[in-house]
């Protein structure tokens, strides 16, 4: 399970011209699942997710967390974190999870961050979205829980 982590100003996802999601200061989550991901790995990456401490205190120190500051979450499926461009100029998606396991992961995904954080927003799963956002730093993270 990969996550692409960016913190944010703000952030909003729409599909068809509708916002389906949208968030002030947070994290935008771009958020992947292969093949044998399980919801301990979930467990790991939300409680990490929920826990970083990347927003700057008095000092200007990456000392807070999400809760810290009050920020919000936007998470959004991206299969494509797990594109193989090795051989030739078309990425292959093999790597990534059938769409069901992969929805099922998500959702868990989203409930469990739901549990620690207050406002926790989503894409449409499976949609083409746009997406907005206001990366602040530029501050963007890439994390990884692989089974073990």
């Amino acid at each position: 399970m990969k996550a692409v982590v960016q913190r944010v100003s703000h952030a909003a996802v729409s599909v068809d011209g509708t916002v389906a999601g949208s968030i002030g200061k947070g994290f935008l989550i771009l958020l992947g699942v292969t093949h044998g991901d399980t919801e301990a790995q979930a467990d790991r990456l939300a409680k990490k997710i929920c826990g970083l401490r990347i927003f700057p205190d008095e000092n200007g120190k990456t000392n807070l967390s999400l809760k810290d500051v009050g920020g919000q979450l936007l998470v959004i499926s991206q299969f494509t974190l797990y594109a193989d461009c090795h051989k030739g100029y078309r990425p292959s998606f093999v790597q990534a999870a059938e769409p069901g396991e992969a929805n099922r992961l998500y959702e868990y995904f989203t409930g469990l961050c739901r549990q620690e954080i207050e406002t926790v927003e989503t894409g449409i799963f499976g949609a083409h979205m746009k997406v907005d956002l206001e990366n602040d730093g530029p501050f963007t993270l890439v994390l990884e829980e692989t089974a073990g």
